[in-house]
């Protein structure tokens, strides 16, 4: 699965919650989110096989502004978009020349990558939260509570108070590394970079 797509995967699952020993990982977690409300940032993301075994390199670019916008674009020659206006989720894959356009619910907006623009505030209700703190470094790792899923844990650090990278590794030790460079936290977003315009010819999924 490309990770675009992985970045989307549901891992909801409306459990009961027992916030006397995570409460505060989850508040801390909740306040840095919340402190950027736009983000911008280059990224570079590394795929390994569960033996360390590198499957894939990629670059590019993210946009995100709470709440619920967000832009992930991969460069060529890999290339593919997401784009989140808040409403819908539009996924863009020019080597398919296909369009998927995905409702934005409350599933959606809980998954990976736009939990990082969504709605912080029911973390709780999808992931089992811990944390660790180093000098000027504070990791979180967030576990699905649900075992339905394609991967066992999502991994986030910041570094004073700013996303730096992120994570996953799913049930066969593979994982994928995201470092986030020249992060620019609110700072102005022109609303154009959070609308996909459908290229003519083009394969349009309606989900």
């Amino acid at each position: 699965m490309r990770f675009v797509s992985m970045l989307l995967l549901p891992v909801l699952a409306f459990t009961a919650f027992s916030a006397s020993a995570a409460q505060p990982d989850v508040q801390s977690l909740t306040n840095l989110l919340e402190k950027s409300k736009t983000l911008t940032a280059r990224f570079s993301q590394m795929t390994l096989d569960g033996s360390g075994t590198q499957l894939q390199e990629t670059a590019g670019e993210m946009a995100l502004q709470r709440p619920g916008l967000f832009y992930w674009h991969t460069d060529a020659p890999q290339e593919q978009a997401m784009i989140s206006d808040g409403q819908k989720v539009t996924l863009w894959d020019p080597d398919l020349e296909q369009v998927t356009i995905k409702k934005l619910d409350q599933r959606l907006t809980q998954t990976p990558a736009l939990l990082l623009s969504g709605d912080v505030s029911k973390i709780s209700e999808s992931f089992d939260i811990s944390s660790r703190q180093a000098g000027e470094v504070i990791d979180f790792v967030l576990k699905p509570k649900t075992k339905d899923t394609l991967f066992d844990s999502l991994s986030l650090s910041f570094r004073k108070g700013v996303i730096n990278n992120m994570r996953l590794v799913d049930s066969v030790g593979q994982r994928t590394d995201i470092l986030f460079n020249g992060v620019k936290a609110n700072e102005p977003i022109p609303a154009s970079k959070f609308k996909f315009d459908i290229p003519k010819g083009a394969d349009v999924i309606q989900e």
